[in-house]
């Protein structure tokens, strides 16, 4: 965070848990005493629209309340939007765009011709599936986000997730969950 202010937005669609992955990233953030803000934008509220999540963490107060416009790094949890929306929308090219999709970082670059930042891929999707038995990639997604940026410890957003998922799912499939962030750590290319 060299502006000592990081901006995150993240892309997805409407029931595949952009939401929540804000809400992991700025709740881990707020464990490591950072001041924090985290809220969606919906457009058509219904399962499968369109909809942008956004987080912001700060070393000082956040007075700024409106939606990250020049985010420091996306997140694509579903890139079909990709072909209707420009994901890289006011980010400069110091910016980390991270996709979740099988195909390479070179592979995504060729498709999105003006984007000169940094581009990192993991198969979120397939990770998800392998370790929960469900297509639920915005938890491996935050592996991928804690490895690139260093904004938070991998241990603050697995006892996030902890915290909010041992109840209401238990051991066994919180722990699948937190495979599936390790995983991903160590996947993102």
């Amino acid at each position: 965070m060299e502006k000592g202010l990081l901006e995150i937005r993240i892309h997805g669609r409407g029931g595949q848990g952009a939401k929540t992955a804000s809400q992991f990233i700025a709740e881990s953030a707020l464990g490591e005493g950072k001041h924090i803000q985290s809220f969606p934008e919906y457009g058509p509220e219904r399962a499968g629209a369109p909809m942008k999540a956004y987080a912001r963490i700060s070393d000082k107060a956040i007075s700024n309340y409106a939606p990250v416009i020049s985010p420091d790094v996306v997140m694509v949890i579903d890139p079909t939007l990709m072909v209707s929306i420009d994901v890289t929308e006011g980010m400069s090219d110091k910016g980390i765009l991270i996709v979740n999709t099988p195909k390479s970082a070179d592979d995504i670059r060729k498709e999105l011709k003006n984007y000169k930042g940094k581009l990192y891929t993991v198969d979120a999707t397939k990770i998800s599936i392998d370790t929960v038995g469900k297509n639920l990639p915005n938890t491996p997604m935050l592996g991928a986000f804690v490895k690139l940026t260093n904004a938070i410890p991998l241990d603050a957003v697995k006892k996030s997730c902890k915290d909010k998922f041992l109840k209401k799912l238990g051991e066994e499939k919180t722990n699948a969950t937190i495979n599936g962030i390790d995983m991903a750590y160590e996947a993102v290319k």
